[in-house]
């Protein structure tokens, strides 16, 4: 969707376009109320401010949509789409060792493993989730809400396009 669009569209028309990035109330209502936004950089400025806070109990309601790393998500909501996009393909013995993994870490930390998996292989992925399994629980809390932030940038990104004639096709980082 162009921003131009995105920036007239009704409140609940809004928030459902950005919502697959990140299903955290406060995050989604403060960036609908910040439209109508000049550019590109201005929506994922605000988009960044607003996660700057997210707490544990953000991380753990926009969780409950994510799948595991590696499994492909199901269904055909905008979330699932993009997640299948988003995750790469494993040979097997990788995603046993994936799998076992995840398995170690939802017993060690009572979550699901969660990662930008854009742009990284699944043997980085497995190294990642290996590294991060020696983690203190505080610390490890702490990687996973900015690897939320990262995954909901890039989500919101490729949500909204800068559109033809707009300013700002930049990105900004998380």
């Amino acid at each position: 969707m162009d921003l131009a669009t995105f920036n007239v569209l009704p409140p609940a028309q809004a928030a459902a376009v950005i919502r697959p990035c990140a299903d955290i109330d406060a995050w989604v209502d403060d960036v609908v109320a910040g439209r109508p936004y000049p550019c590109r950089d201005t929506l994922l400025l605000r988009a960044v401010r607003a996660a700057a806070d997210w707490t544990v109990a953000d991380l753990d309601a926009a969780l409950a949509h994510h799948p595991r790393i590696g499994e492909r998500a199901g269904g055909a909501t905008a979330e699932a789409a993009m997640s299948r996009r988003e995750q790469p393909t494993a040979d097997e013995v990788t995603a046993a060792a994936i799998a076992a993994g995840n398995a170690e870490y939802e017993q060690r930390f009572g979550r699901i493993f969660l990662i930008r998996a854009a742009g990284r292989t699944a043997p980085e992925i497995l190294a990642e989730l290996t590294r991060r399994l020696g983690h203190a629980p505080e610390t490890e809390e702490l990687v996973t809400v900015e690897q939320l932030r990262q995954i909901a940038l890039l989500r919101l990104e490729s949500a909204v396009e800068a559109g033809v004639g707009s300013a700002g096709q930049g990105t900004v980082g998380a």
